[in-house]
């Protein structure tokens, strides 16, 4: 998306057409790269490439899942709740660049279903959060997402130098 780009015709449309380049940004940090790379935490933080797409395809899934749609997956939060922040972004031996995309875009498929198709209105359904709705979450996703391709940028740079979206 660039200045010279129409500008969205719909609140809806905004909140879709940023929430996708802020995906996509991400997604793209790891065109190219191995597993091997992808799993490297080359900066003072323990992140990793993969690490922080895992991380948005879980939370991706509770956002828009779990806490607006009121789904839920036995075994998964927030049935199943760690006292270790982080875990999200905890990889496992069959993690790969391949699975991890895969579960990502999954979740992102999803949330667009849940995005089109719900009212901006509409209260979450968890009742942790049922003073905000559909439009909070979509902006809170944006903001977050945007966060960690900015990470995956700085993680990326220190790789292979490879810069921009």
């Amino acid at each position: 998306m660039s200045g010279a780009e129409a500008s969205p015709d719909s609140e809806r449309a905004g909140l879709v057409e940023f929430l996708d380049y802020q995906r996509e940004a991400l997604i793209k940090k790891l065109d190219g790269v191995s597993d091997h790379d992808a799993l490297r935490a080359p900066t003072a933080s323990s992140l990793s490439l993969l690490s922080l797409v895992k991380h948005s395809a879980i939370w991706e899934r509770r956002w828009f899942q779990v806490i607006v749609a009121g789904r839920r997956f036995p075994g998964e939060w927030p049935e199943v709740r760690t006292e270790e922040p982080d875990q999200t972004f905890q990889l496992t031996d069959e993690d790969t660049v391949k699975t991890v995309l895969a579960y990502y875009r999954e979740q992102i498929a999803a949330s667009q279903q849940i995005l089109g198709s719900f009212d901006l209105d509409a209260p979450c359904v968890w009742p942790e959060m049922a003073e905000q709705n559909l439009r909070w979450v979509a902006l809170h996703v944006i903001e977050e997402t945007a966060r960690h391709a900015g990470h995956a940028d700085i993680i990326r740079e220190t790789i292979d130098g490879s810069r921009g979206v």
